[in-house]
């Protein structure tokens, strides 16, 4: 039987009181009978249920619902959004399922502002290492060229190349984060328009064709298209979306490998499918991947000049254009990034 209010839980423990004091008056009746008048055997009870009932409804009512308000006063009052007013106090039954579905919410939240804060010292440490090492570089080739080197023209120029170069890449990460800044606070207003995606497909390989050349990949579609395949989006945009994922493909690809772009249609929308046989991606990495400044290999992608931005900046683009991106990998067989984008 569920209790649904201090009332009942006292006229249960008055109950309960009567029915044992009634048991105790029977037994002493039966064996003392001409001590105990047949009378008391009525009022006694009456007596016993009465004191019993009121005793347990001041204890409940004004002790422990007291301080079941003051909990749900506590629990309520941490919801600003959903009400500024506590409701009123829930039937008995009910304190233990609220108070558990609470406290699992809490617990939900907890743990994700533990995350967020790990994601947030681990961000913290990976800027400051990827903004440590082009400042040091450039720091120490300048103090050489300080301390007399520059009058040495075997190192002059080349220390001071160096020392470009690593500015360059500072330059680069300072504007990847700039750009997921404005991405993320809506600062960057979309120009949607209508793309045939082919020809800016086709312009973004003539633009990395010379760094697959060097590792000789070969940049190609899953098949001949015999007429335009028109989406909306920000051709800007979308520049820098398949600008990254072939080059990713590239970083990360085997020599002589390929990286292929495959497109599908679907209702209403465009499947966009880039696909390699590189290295791939171990199954830990993949749901961390799209982080800023996660590495999958720390050491190579740094060689290779990359900001740790790429995949983040992609994710936000995508997003910005209401699709989402996802990726499968392999390791050893290669990777595949896929998203959609609406039709025109």
């Amino acid at each position: 039987m569920k209790i649904e209010n201090s009332s009942q839980a006292a006229a249960i423990i008055g109950l309960i009181n009567t029915a044992v004091a009634a048991i105790l008056l029977g037994v002493l009746y039966v064996a003392y009978g001409s001590i105990f008048p047949a009378w008391c055997l009525a009022i006694v009870p009456a007596g016993v249920f009465l004191c019993s009932y009121l005793i347990a409804w001041l204890i409940i009512d004004k002790i422990i619902v007291a301080k079941i308000n003051v909990i749900y006063r506590i629990i309520q009052g941490s919801d600003k959004s959903k009400t500024s007013t506590p409701k009123a106090t829930p039937a008995i039954s009910q304190v233990k399922d609220e108070v558990l579905a609470w406290s699992s919410v809490k617990h939900e939240e907890i743990l994700s502002l533990r995350q967020e804060a790990r994601f947030r010292r681990e961000f913290i440490g990976n800027l400051a290492h990827e903004l440590r090492t082009p400042i040091f570089n450039m720091q120490g080739y300048l103090d050489t060229l300080i301390e007399g080197g520059l009058e040495d023209p075997k190192i002059n120029y080349d220390y001071l190349n160096r020392a470009d170069k690593n500015l360059e890449r500072l330059t680069a990460l300072v504007k990847d984060m700039d750009e997921i800044a404005n991405i993320e606070a809506g600062r960057e207003s979309m120009k949607v328009e209508r793309i045939n995606i082919l020809d800016l497909v086709e312009g973004v390989f003539s633009l990395m064709e010379i760094r697959a050349k060097e590792k000789k990949i070969n940049l190609r579609f899953d098949k001949e298209y015999d007429r335009p395949i028109w989406v909306k989006a920000d051709r800007e945009k979308l520049i820098r979306v398949f600008s990254n994922l072939i080059l990713n493909a590239i970083y990360y690809g085997h020599k002589k490998g390929y990286c292929e772009i495959q497109f599908t249609e679907m209702s209403g929308k465009m499947l966009v499918e880039v696909k390699d046989n590189g290295i791939g991606i171990a199954e830990i990495d993949l749901p961390r991947l799209f982080e800023r400044f996660y590495r999958v290999d720390k050491s190579r992608s740094r060689n290779e000049g990359g900001t740790g931005l790429g995949l983040a900046i992609v994710k936000h683009i995508i997003e910005s254009h209401g699709q989402t991106i996802n990726v499968h990998s392999t390791l050893n067989e290669g990777t595949t990034f896929s998203f959609t984008l609406d039709k025109a």
